[in-house]
């Protein structure tokens, strides 16, 4: 399991902002996608590594740097040491637990604010939890929730393009709150679709049926209609499970895992079988 929060500083390198793009329209909340050119060729983030990004902010105690990480979106395009990468960035607002104000997001509003030509700290690049089983036939159960799609776009371009001859099955399930922030799968940006393959790769979108209404997304639902399918692959001693989401998403994956297999005993069994055999993994943030 990898908090966001555990993470070194060092080293840093520059980044320079060559295109920002918004994914979703304005009615929705704003995604935005930034391609970085970072110049330093010392610097060489792969598919299955992220970065960190250091903001400076005011604070009573004068300036800090605020770090976050981030997965690339993208596979990472290396030229003549200068390294290209692709990075989703939501804006978000937090609400103060003290006096219950609304604050902006110091990262997320530093970055949807950035334009080409702007420099960002970059640290890294840092591990991902996320590892290319060596087994071709193995079979992933991806759980991506929002932002989270990034690292297991990335994922699946470069199994379709690196890894040859994988005969494993991939699930992907995307969660989001309305279909106006899927992300990779809608009208205007829908290059996932570029790798569908129902006999090996599948994505599954899960949806709030309200989300006006904040009713939570509908990723059990999602699982569950898919239970014979996924019952076979749990069944399989080479399936994996990888999730990036936050953490209340974890509690609605042991509610549809356990209505999958019948008991939420024989569910938790399972799960202690594949942690163990490093098979389960998790981004929260």
């Amino acid at each position: 399991m990898s908090h966001l929060e555990d993470l070194k500083k060092h080293p840093q390198f520059h980044a320079t902002v060559k295109r920002t793009k918004r994914l979703t329209p304005v009615e929705a909340e704003e995604i935005k996608e930034l391609t970085l050119e970072v110049q330093e060729p010392n610097f060489d983030c792969s598919v299955d590594q992220s970065f960190g990004v250091l903001v400076p902010y005011e604070n009573e105690f004068g300036t800090s740097m605020h770090h976050r990480l981030y997965s690339v979106s993208d596979l990472p395009d290396k030229k003549k040491g200068k390294q290209t990468l692709k990075m989703l960035v939501k804006r978000c607002n937090y609400i103060d637990e003290f006096n219950g104000e609304q604050y902006p997001g110091v990262a997320s509003n530093f970055l949807c604010d950035r334009k080409p030509g702007d420099r960002i700290m970059l640290t890294g690049p840092h591990g991902l939890p996320f590892e290319i089983p060596k087994d071709k036939t193995a079979n992933l159960i991806l759980i991506g929730m929002g932002t989270g799609i990034a690292p297991f776009r990335a994922f699946i371009k470069h199994m379709h393009k690196n890894e040859k001859d994988w005969n494993g099955k991939i699930l992907l399930f995307y969660g989001a709150k309305s279909g106006l922030e899927v992300l990779y799968m809608n009208d205007k940006e829908d290059d996932l679709k570029n790798y569908y393959d129902k006999e090996t790769f599948e994505a599954i979108e899960a949806l709030s049926p309200r989300p006006h209404m904040n009713d939570p997304i509908a990723l059990e639902a999602a699982l569950t209609d898919r239970t014979s399918e996924i019952m076979q692959m749990l069944n399989q001693t080479n399936t994996y499970i990888y999730l990036a989401g936050y953490e209340q998403v974890k509690e609605l994956l042991d509610k549809a895992f356990s209505t999958i297999m019948k008991s939420n005993e024989a569910w938790l069994l399972r799960k202690a079988e594949l942690m163990a055999g490093k098979k389960w993994a998790e981004i929260i943030y």
